[in-house]
């Protein structure tokens, strides 16, 4: 027996000591993938400044520090922040070092309005420099290819393609599936053009949806064609016309010949143009930096000191209100407000630049980020700045704002409630075998079930509380325009809009990216001399590690299995996790 305890007792502790040994050695490896990241950039004579979009464009990336590492089985999705895209741009005007930008575009992985933020700083770039901007793609999608009519030149591989038919949006429904499964969603909602709910309850586009679809689409489109028409001097109708005979099966030589593309090369002809730009010898390598690394170099010696007291705070709202999908993305209504309040009460801060990029969520949570957002504004100038998305909540959010900016091809608006109570009765009792019973004090102790249909009481219950907070939103909506409820209403119905349309309307004050809405800020508080502070501040790179906890690795597994298709299963597990009453974009769609 001494024997079998002595035994035990080292397997124990080898087990211990090596369980620490890992654990060590874990933290080394994660040390020193951290301190990778902090080296400082290096920025070489005779260099350019390469713009790369396949990955996933955010208003900030954060700093993860496994992100460009490639572990089998790990997949990442890779995110670049716009704020390092346009700091990059504006950085290389006056930088010596950097020669041109380089346009690597074969596919552009983000939303519209970033697409468009990044084309005027680009366009910028040209009118404040001799330095060119040059674009090059193998096959360039439709938004590569619109972000490369901001370029001085314009080159296609010989046998790449232009992809340019159009704008399509294509709609996923659940309501057959779901059928299938047993489960019933139970839809209450307010807004003829609030269909957020549709892909529950039917099989296709409502007229209304349809419509709405189409009024947005048809702006983005238009505003895609004006800007390709000014920067490359070809008539509308004729890129109707092209877009009409799908130029995306069509050969190079067609782009070229219709004037879309400057010239055809191959990529080793197209390091020749770029050794010239950038008066390196042939055959020597280019030196190249990165927007993310270029971000973060040291500003060239003898540039001025742009330090000031007058702090404007630009706070960053991205992703879904209230129900975040893991821990390190979305937006939790209870983190911002205090974001917000900590700045209200800091005498430093002389304004405050709300940057939203949400299609909406909680209603609840909306409301709380409202509250913040109308105090602050009752003490500071507050401009709201539209990015990809800032509709329902996201709209909710920024209406108390004393001025609102947009782009033309932010999606916004969509005014409008909605709840959901799924019945899963038939799935757990008839093809699962499972049954349940209740015991209640009251007459509807057990309100909501998820395993019975709701009686009309509930029902009629549940619609007069969406009907409570269509009121409510409606009400902060028109004294935030200065509109009557009754106007607020007639555009509202959850109806979704462009910037463009919300200008026209009265939902936005101005077009023009965060740039813009920050120098609004600056002169609505008389401020000549100021300084930006991005808000929430950024974790560390160990600490956004330790955030995401085993959220961050479900998702990443999700979609190294599924790829592009995990956003299906995402949807799903979205409104599984719904509760409450949401103030949500109509849809996830996909604009092709």
């Amino acid at each position: 027996m001494k024997e079998f305890f002595k035994y035990t007792l080292a397997t124990i502790t080898g087990i211990i000591v090596t369980s620490l040994i890992g654990f060590l050695l874990l933290i080394m490896v994660i040390g020193a993938i951290v301190a990778s990241t902090e080296k400082t950039v290096i920025v070489e004579d005779q260099s350019m400044l390469s713009i790369k979009l396949d990955n996933l464009i955010v208003d900030r990336a954060p700093n993860d520090p496994f992100a460009d590492l490639n572990i089998p089985g790990f997949w990442a999705t890779r995110k670049v922040g716009l704020d390092n895209i346009l700091s990059s741009i504006e950085k290389a005007k006056d930088d010596d070092r950097i020669r041109c930008i380089y346009l690597d575009l074969s596919i552009t992985n983000g939303g519209m309005a970033a697409v468009e933020e990044i084309r005027n700083a680009l366009l910028a770039f040209r009118d404040s420099s001799d330095k060119p901007v040059y674009a090059y793609g193998d096959i360039m999608d439709q938004k590569a290819y619109y972000l490369a009519t901001a370029a001085d030149k314009i080159v296609l591989n010989p046998q790449g393609t232009i992809d340019f038919r159009g704008l399509g949006g294509e709609y996923t429904f659940f309501k057959n599936a779901l059928e299938k499964l047993g489960v019933e969603m139970q839809i209450v909602r307010h807004g003829k053009f609030k269909a957020a709910v549709e892909p529950y309850m039917l099989e296709k586009m409502s007229d209304e949806n349809r419509e709405q679809t189409m009024t947005y689409l048809t702006s983005l489109w238009n505003q895609m064609l004006k800007g390709i028409s000014e920067q490359r001097d070809i008539p509308v109708e004729k890129l109707n016309a092209l877009a009409d005979d799908v130029l995306t099966f069509r050969k190079a030589d067609v782009a070229l010949e219709a004037g879309l593309v400057d010239d055809l090369k191959y990529k080793d002809e197209v390091l020749d143009d770029l050794r010239e730009i950038t008066g390196i010898a042939a055959g020597k390598g280019i030196p190249v930096v990165g927007v993310t690394s270029y971000a973060k170099a040291p500003v060239k010696k003898g540039k001025k000191s742009t330090f000031s007291r007058n702090k404007i705070a630009v706070i960053y709202a991205s992703g879904e209100i209230g129900m975040p999908l893991s821990a390190s993305e979305g937006i939790s209504g209870d983190k911002l407000s205090r974001e917000i309040r900590k700045v209200r009460q800091d005498s430093s801060y002389k304004a405050i630049v709300l940057r939203v990029d949400s299609p909406g969520g909680s209603a609840f949570d909306s409301e709380v980020i409202w509250r913040e957002v109308k105090l602050a504004a009752e003490q500071k100038v507050v401009v709201a700045s539209m990015g990809n998305l800032a509709a329902s909540g996201g709209y909710y959010i920024v209406c108390a704002a004393d001025k609102i900016v947009a782009q033309p091809n932010t999606i916004t608006g969509s005014i409008g409630v909605f709840g959901t109570i799924p019945n899963a009765g038939e799935l757990l009792n008839k093809k699962l075998g499972i049954t349940t019973d209740v015991v209640k004090t009251n007459k509807n102790s057990d309100m909501p079930s998820l395993t019975r249909k709701m009686t009309s009481f509930e029902r009629d219950l549940m619609q007069q509380h969406v009907e409570d907070i269509y009121d409510v939103f409606l009400e902060r909506v028109a004294d935030g325009r200065g509109l009557t409820k009754e106007a607020v209403d007639e555009i509202g119905q959850g109806r979704v809009w462009s910037g463009e349309n919300a200008l026209a309307i009265g939902l936005v004050d101005e077009l023009g990216g965060l740039e813009k809405a920050v120098k609004m800020a600056a002169e609505m508080a008389g401020l000549e001399n100021y300084r930006t502070v991005n808000l929430p501040a950024l974790a560390d790179p160990f600490q956004e590690l330790l955030k995401g906890g085993s959220d961050n690795v479900r998702a990443r597994i999700l979609k190294g299995t599924l790829g592009e298709s995990s956003r299906y299963y995402e949807l799903v597990r979205t409104a599984g996790n719904m509760n409450g009453v949401y103030a949500r974009l109509p849809y996830d769609i996909d604009i092709k």
